[in-house]
């Protein structure tokens, strides 16, 4: 039974940022068991097409344009906070109950996720669409078990065999898709507002849903936006196949009122540890991590890795990316003996990789990283800001597509760092060179590195200045064809940011990616 844990944000936030408060875990339980336990049974399924048609409301047309349009129009009336749902259920085990079984699936493949007290209480409105027609759903009796009302707080996308989902929207405007390896890891966001500020977060929420079935393992949605800041159109054009799941979006934002922060094609992600810092480590497995890096391509062709870290005090980078080409949090390492989790499985979890449609112009991607010592709690985020201030009364219209695959999409004959170590400057077994001395170990990877010795020129490029370097080598790896190693001993006290810079160069020629590794004095 594979964990599809949802990380689920709350409605109203309180302190600088509130990512989660939720009991991942938990909750990721429940999912796993609607999953699991029991397959939706077909004759459940072939009710919908005749008595399940009790339950909708008359067709009424349905247009991206009437959508916008909708979106704008609401943007203009003063935002009204939703109640939570009377019919609300209070503990795990009765939202597993309402969910499997004989529950009925609607629009072929779908099920509803009921409205929980903590994690989910606002109910959400489902509509049907063929045909250029919807109908709402208003009378939920035969999609939840042995019910007689739960109202219905997201929805998710079973496969073909009904034995498990492979996409789901559930609390505020948070939805995710499992990889190749048929497991749910990070989420995505319709819009973040204010993220890594001095204030409380916002978190404008997804309050219908327009489902359409275009066949097997593919579907399109579309949803409205509504928050104290902005409202929004979106559609959701998503495909099941081999290599994952793929979402084509498309988004028009109506902004109410300025916003200090738009991030934009946001993801939240857990990092708790990985093998670059022990003395993180507080539980037996050797790593636990949902993700392990943030990638960027930028316009002018640059390529960035910045390994996530849990670091002592909340951190922030913005990355230049102007005319951005892509971006993601991605799980590069995927070997099961580097977890030693057959539970939550992290060494399946899915990357998320985001390419714009058309030219988001000038800006910047932004990652924001707090502490955790759990692995139930969201501590990563990463999104795109627009150099362009987010005033109200604007109207922001975007494209891009979402790529949710084991596959790592950034894989290129540019070498990548798939691995990195931290520790006490100087030679293994040898005292310190340096009291406040730090070593950093980078492990790069790909067909630019082939047939390269030590004899070839190739240089470790940090611009780091010569009184902050201690000592620092570019090597092959022994016995690997196309891997090389950089060693970099440090001083953090004579460095002229906390981070570091470092990439793989011969004669003036980048080979690898750039690392920016946080440096902590």
């Amino acid at each position: 039974m594979r964990d599809a844990g949802r990380k689920t944000a709350p409605q109203a936030a309180t302190g600088p940022v509130a990512l989660t408060t939720l009991a991942r875990r938990d909750f990721a339980a429940m999912l796993a068991s609607m999953a699991g336990l029991l397959a939706v049974p077909r004759l459940a399924q072939a009710a919908v097409a005749t008595a399940g048609q009790a339950n909708f409301g008359p067709a009424q047309p349905f247009s991206w344009d009437n959508l916008v349009s909708t979106a704008q129009a609401a943007a203009a009336r003063p935002w009204a906070a939703p109640a939570p749902s009377a019919h609300a259920v209070t503990d795990f085990d009765t939202a597993v109950k309402l969910t499997y079984g004989n529950a009925q699936a609607l629009a072929g493949d779908v099920r509803l996720f009921p409205t929980s007290r903590g994690v989910a209480p606002q109910a959400v409105t489902i509509h049907l669409v063929e045909n250029g027609t919807s109908r709402q759903l208003v009378d939920t009796r035969g999609f939840f078990v042995g019910a007689t009302r739960a109202d219905p707080a997201g929805f998710r996308v079973m496969t073909a065999d009904q034995h498990s989902d492979w996409l789901a929207f559930l609390g505020a405007s948070y939805f995710r898709a499992s990889g190749s390896r048929d497991q749910y890891g990070l989420s995505a966001r319709g819009v973040a507002i204010d993220t890594a500020m001095p204030k409380a977060e916002e978190f404008p929420a997804f309050t219908e849903f327009w489902i359409e079935n275009l066949g097997p393992n593919r579907v399109r949605i579309h949803a409205a936006l509504d928050g104290p800041s902005v409202t929004g159109a979106y559609a959701f054009d998503c495909t099941h196949g081999q290599q994952g799941v793929t979402q084509d979006v498309r988004a028009s934002l109506f902004l109410r009122r300025d916003v200090e922060r738009l991030g934009l094609a946001p993801i939240t992600s857990m990092f708790w540890y990985d093998q670059s810092d022990p003395t993180k480590r507080g539980d037996w497995r050797p790593e636990i991590h949902d993700s392990d890096g943030l990638a960027v391509l930028s316009g002018n062709g640059e390529r960035v890795w910045v390994p996530l870290s849990n670091p002592r005090l909340t951190r922030t980078n913005a990355m230049r990316a102007d005319h951005l080409k892509g971006f993601g949090l991605l799980q590069r390492d995927q070997r099961f003996d580097h977890y030693q989790d057959d539970g939550a499985f992290y060494d399946r979890r899915p990357s998320l990789w985001i390419e714009p449609q058309g030219d988001w112009g000038k800006g910047s991607v932004m990652l924001y990283q707090m502490t955790t010592d759990t692995e139930t709690t969201d501590n990563v985020a990463a999104f795109w800001l627009s150099d362009e201030p987010a005033k109200a009364g604007q109207r922001r219209d975007l494209a891009y597509r979402l790529n949710w695959t084991s596959q790592d999409p950034t894989a290129t004959a540019t070498a990548r760092c798939v691995d990195s170590w931290q520790g006490a400057a100087g030679k293994p077994g040898d005292a310190p060179v340096a009291k406040d001395g730090r070593k950093f170990v980078f492990d790069f990877e790909g067909p630019a590195l082939k047939g390269l010795t030590r004899d070839s020129g190739v240089q470790a490029v940090t611009g780091l200045p010569a009184s902050a370097v201690i000592a620092s080598a570019a090597y092959p790896v022994v016995g690997e064809e196309t891997r090389w190693r950089v060693t970099l001993d440090v001083r953090p006290s004579a460095m002229p940011s906390p981070e570091l810079r470092v990439y793989l160069a011969r004669a003036g020629q980048a080979l690898s990616e750039t690392v920016i590794q946080g440096v902590q004095a």
